[in-house]
């Protein structure tokens, strides 16, 4: 018998890091699973990758919708591997003045939306005798700056995940891996976090020379991913070179 193609799950994967991520997964032979609540960006990259003869599928989904995660999860033959990518930030107004409808919106994808789809899939990842859980958290998930409130927060909720959930499966065959990256330059993740402010958007990597790419972090992942099973990547920090810390960076005059 011909084995299966191994099944990856990328969430968020309509754009940025995590449609790179699933172009990375398909070239390595996966047969990726792209979910993300835009469908015509997810057809759009299911068109490209199908026409590279890779094998994929595409589900609409809001992790942030626990009925709709587990109907997903049910109509899945097998899951190897997760990517729980989907996230975000909004704003960076202090502690003081922060709207807190930002901050539940933030918790809710961030930490929520990756507990929904682990605990969905967690099952059908243990029973696959090598399965994978990758979070992708943010080096504002490891340390604090001003303006970052409930990003940072949430952040934090989505690196205290993946370092319980290690602890609490050891001994079952499922890795547990959670990439941090710092800054990446996208063509949404700034932009939606300034509400639409194109030039705040661009003061963000302004004199940064090359911040990371989507597609730095994704080639991460699928390194991460491919380790023989008994290696597992705990946790990995991804910064460009130009940035030493959340708020020491170096920029080109």
């Amino acid at each position: 018998m011909t084995p299966r193609p191994r099944t990856a799950v990328v969430t968020g994967a309509s754009s940025g890091i995590g449609a790179a991520t699933a172009r990375r997964l398909a070239e390595a032979g996966y047969h990726v699973v792209l979910t993300a609540r835009r469908a015509d960006r997810l057809d759009a990259l299911a068109k490209e990758l199908t026409a590279e003869g890779r094998s994929v599928a595409v589900q609409t989904l809001d992790v942030t919708d626990r009925a709709a995660v587990d109907a997903f999860a049910a109509s899945l033959d097998a899951c190897d591997v997760l990517v729980n990518n989907a996230g975000g930030a909004l704003g960076t107004d202090p502690v003081a003045t922060a709207d807190p409808a930002d901050w539940r919106t933030m918790y809710e994808v961030n930490v929520l939306g990756v507990l929904h789809v682990t605990q969905a899939l967690l099952p059908a990842l243990t029973a696959s005798g090598d399965g994978t859980v990758v979070i992708i958290s943010s080096t504002a998930g490891l340390g604090t700056y001003e303006g970052g409130g409930g990003y940072v927060a949430a952040k934090h909720g989505a690196h205290v995940i993946a370092e319980t959930l290690r602890l609490e499966i050891v001994g079952r065959p499922v890795r547990v891996i959670e990439i941090a990256p710092g800054m990446v330059k996208t063509d949404e993740f700034a932009l939606t976090r300034f509400r639409g402010d194109a030039d705040r958007a661009a003061a963000v990597y302004e004199g940064v020379a090359e911040p990371l790419t989507a597609d730095d972090v994704a080639d991460t992942v699928a390194w991460a991913v491919t380790r023989p099973p008994h290696v597992n990547v705990d946790l990995l920090v991804l910064r460009p070179r130009a940035q030493a810390s959340n708020y020491k960076v170096h920029r080109d005059k």
